[in-house]
């Protein structure tokens, strides 16, 4: 990477799950009735020709990962487990009667936290309560995040069972010094281990998280932990970069920016590692993501059906998602939704009936016509707009921000569209950020996101 350009463009700037970004949602415009009424016409619109997709927040860890910057409830106590089951399933009622029909799962997600915080049993309990007067498409997806140091055989056969074919599995680095720093320890043997098992039992993917630009990371220990992970060679390969927001995230507290790369040797770490995955055999997906060419995110990429969302980069997309459980966020393509953060505020509000979302956004036309353009951006690498269809002044605007990084050959524009260029790939974040209305509309004087580079 030309290092001019790595500084020139390491700036706070968002990863793009959605658009408008969380700190820019209008919160005075939302409301719990026109949430039910916009779940509704999602529903309404897209079931029977698409199904709705899933995701369910897990948000336990016996331990804290200082590196991360997800919700979660650190306890050792499993008696947790139950009660939050059954408020996820009771939320899950509240949305089959919004919506009146039997849905259709096309997709399940099991993010956290750590899903395998979860005995197999009551894992159990939680599909089979959501598949209870539901019906699964033919094409249906069900994946889940694990930890390699607690998913057990019996953790991967329930959920095979249940028709899961896809894991994820946190790695981040195999290094003992940076595992120890953020606190995530997990041995190449028992990674490999879970590996094993699960492609014995079935599971068609597996993808590993990996980061660069963690505290104590050098090239050297990078270059290990990728010679390992090719030995292992998983499915898919989530190679991202550390997002330091302590503000956010006290845990980050435990090391300080002294322990951590600067800007030249964090964009090293990144193009060795990149480089690596290239060789071996390994097709840039995205951002920030890698498959064999056998995995269906390759072919979604190649077939122009790769979507992002709230989850990431899938080969599958719907109209509506419904997050359940705390902090989990909703799309129903035109609204976005999510619930309350706290475990106990979480269970109160479902034990009472109510829908424990505490904000959401609207989208205007405005919206969904930027939100269309980063989407292709993100996913296709270029976009085309219409100037006669498309009344948006924003766009115009952001155009214009564009041209320096015409200048700086990240994209090819013109009047019709914009194409990202090989050295652009690496920008996705910044090339986005100049469409983003709403940022630039009402720019921050205190830093809402983790760095670009």
């Amino acid at each position: 990477m030309d290092q001019h350009l790595a500084n020139k463009y390491n700036v706070s700037a968002p990863r793009y799950t959605s658009y408008p970004t969380m700190p820019y949602w209008d919160n005075d415009g939302f409301s719990e009735s026109k949430w039910k009424e916009s779940v509704k016409l999602s529903f309404l619109e897209s079931n029977d020709k698409e199904g709705i997709s899933l995701y369910i927040h897990l948000p336990f860890c016996e331990d804290l990962c200082t590196y991360c910057g997800c919700n979660t409830r650190i306890t050792k106590n499993h008696n947790v487990e139950g009660p939050y089951i059954q408020a996820v399933l009771q939320e899950w009622d509240m949305y089959k009667e919004i919506m009146g029909n039997s849905p259709i799962i096309r997709e399940i997600h099991l993010g956290g936290g750590t899903p395998t915080f979860f005995s197999a049993e009551n894992l159990s309990i939680l599909i089979n309560g959501l598949l209870e007067d539901s019906i699964v498409h033919p094409e249906a997806e069900f994946g889940f995040e694990a930890h390699p140091g607690n998913t057990t055989k019996a953790h991967l056969q329930a959920l095979y069972d249940l028709g899961f074919r896809r894991l994820s599995l946190g790695i981040q680095d195999f290094d003992p010094k940076v595992q120890y720093i953020i606190n995530r320890k997990q041995s190449v043997e028992q990674v490999r281990e879970v590996t094993q098992q699960a492609r014995k039992i079935g599971y068609t993917s597996i993808n590993y998280d990996l980061i660069y630009g963690l505290p104590l990371q050098t090239l050297e220990r990078l270059v290990n932990t990728m010679q390992m992970v090719s030995d292992l060679r998983p499915d898919r390969i989530a190679f991202y970069s550390y997002a330091h927001v302590p503000w956010l995230k006290p845990g980050q507290r435990r090391f300080t920016e002294q322990d951590l790369p600067n800007v030249e040797s964090k964009s090293r770490l990144y193009e060795i590692g990149r480089g690596m995955l290239i060789n071996y055999g390994y097709l840039e997906i995205g951002m920030d993501h890698f498959a064999l060419p056998t995995d269906l995110l390759f072919s979604a990429q190649q077939s122009g059906n790769l979507h992002r969302n709230f989850m990431g980069y899938t080969h599958q997309h719907t109209q509506l998602l419904v997050g359940l459980g705390a902090s989990s966020i909703s799309d129903t393509g035109y609204a976005f939704a999510q619930n309350v953060k706290v475990v106990e505020d979480y269970i109160r509000l479902v034990n009472n009936n109510e829908l424990p979302v505490f904000k959401g956004h609207i989208l205007t036309n405005d919206d969904l016509i930027i939100r269309k353009h980063i989407l292709n951006i993100m996913c296709k690498g270029e976009t085309t707009w219409n100037h006669y269809t498309e009344s948006c002044y924003s766009i115009f605007d952001g155009i214009q921000r564009l041209w320096p990084l015409v200048d700086d050959r990240l994209i090819e524009l013109n009047s019709w569209g914009l194409k990202v260029t090989p050295q652009g790939k690496r920008f996705l974040r910044n090339i986005c950020m100049a469409l983003d209305a709403r940022l630039w509309a009402n720019k921050p004087n205190t830093q809402l996101f983790s760095m670009a580079i």
